[in-house]
């Protein structure tokens, strides 16, 4: 039995999770409900998960920069954006929880979305999956549409050795990932302890923030901005198992991945790197496989590598599961008329859907 005010659905440790209302990202407006489930309301632009085939389509037609204004609407969420899965109450029936985000939030939000339910998950107990599963089924017969979620990206470690898993690629693959592992020969590679003494430093703290900042101005998708006070919080947590793996070229700081250890899982969640160092060594592709190495070493069961990027990270024998989107559109007539649509906002399963057919 959990206690009072316990989450179900956390793959990270639950004082990670509650970090997203302490410190919430950039524009939004974020709370803990009556449960204690995180919930936050910040503009969001439908573009974000359109299908990767139509959106160029869109944007190639006149004017689209002064037009795709009307796509972007203030929403409601119910979970958070730092958390793989929603986080949900142990202590609430499923059909009580629907009706409860139906009464505070989807009667008075023009969108309200219960978003990242997991589907089937690898990393949770059969009751969380039951109760999701079962979540759906109230919200879907209470009117919520249901949208395939983002892939989310994995390695069972405890299911293939290292030997089996070179053995999943062809030869020409395994000589091209092996030369760019060769950069590992010119890397210094430190593992940092989430809450050491060293991020009490704060030009440190500052430094890796820089370097997250530079990956986000990259990415596609500026949804979620995580701020200075969050990553700080993070560094220099003591409650929080996980670490940082910091490389360095040189005794220069290159790039660093902060991942987290929760209940056999090694979970890779915030990356930084210094451009154009960190691409000139592989950076990005030589983490990966220290993560798995790593994770390996401390006995876990499984690498979680995380949302973005789901092609390149398939073509590193990663696995994937997916979430699921509930999404309730205050306007009946609007809800009526996008119900039939809704594929369209399934980028990554079209993606794949696509690949297999192929």
């Amino acid at each position: 039995m959990k206690a009072s005010g316990a989450l179900r659905n956390l793959v990270e440790p639950e004082a990670f999770a509650r970090l997203f209302c302490a410190y919430p990202p950039d524009g939004f407006d974020c709370r803990e409900s009556a449960f204690g489930v995180p919930v936050f309301s910040t503009e969001y632009d439908l573009f974000t998960t359109l299908d990767d085939r139509l959106l160029p389509r869109l944007q190639a037609l006149p004017f689209f920069s002064s037009w795709s204004g009307i796509a972007r609407w203030k929403t409601c969420f119910v979970g958070s954006c730092i958390t793989e899965y929603a986080p949900l109450p142990y202590d609430c029936a499923p059909e009580t929880f629907v009706a409860h985000v139906r009464a505070e939030h989807a009667q008075t939000q023009k969108i309200t979305v219960i978003k990242d339910l997991p589907n089937a998950s690898p990393f949770l107990s059969p009751e969380d999956n039951a109760y999701a599963h079962a979540l759906v089924g109230v919200a879907r017969a209470a009117g919520f549409m249901e949208i395939a979620g983002q892939a989310l990206a994995y390695v069972p470690l405890d299911d293939i050795d290292e030997d089996a898993y070179w053995a999943r690629f062809s030869s020409s693959r395994r000589k091209d990932m092996r030369r760019k592992l060769k950069s590992l020969a010119h890397l210094g590679i430190e593992h940092v302890p989430l809450g050491d003494r060293r991020f009490d430093d704060p030009d440190l703290c500052a430094r890796l923030y820089a370097m997250y900042e530079g990956v986000f101005e990259q990415s596609d998708i500026h949804f979620d901005k995580l701020t200075p006070a969050f990553f700080f919080a993070l560094l220099q947590s003591r409650t929080v198992q996980g670490m940082v793996v910091l490389y360095y070229h040189d005794s220069t700081l290159i790039g660093y991945n902060i991942c987290l250890i929760r209940d056999g899982a090694f979970i890779d969640k915030y990356v930084g790197f210094s451009y154009p160092a960190s691409r000139e060594h592989n950076l990005y592709f030589v983490s990966w496989f220290e993560n798995m190495r790593l994770a390996r070493s401390l006995g876990l069961r499984y690498y979680i590598a995380g949302w973005t990027d789901p092609e390149v990270k398939a073509s590193l024998g990663a696995s994937f599961t997916f979430t699921r989107h509930l999404v309730w559109i205050k306007n009946p007539l609007l809800r009526a008329a996008l119900r039939p649509f809704r594929h369209l906002f399934e980028a990554d399963a079209n993606a794949f859907d696509a690949k297999h057919r192929s």
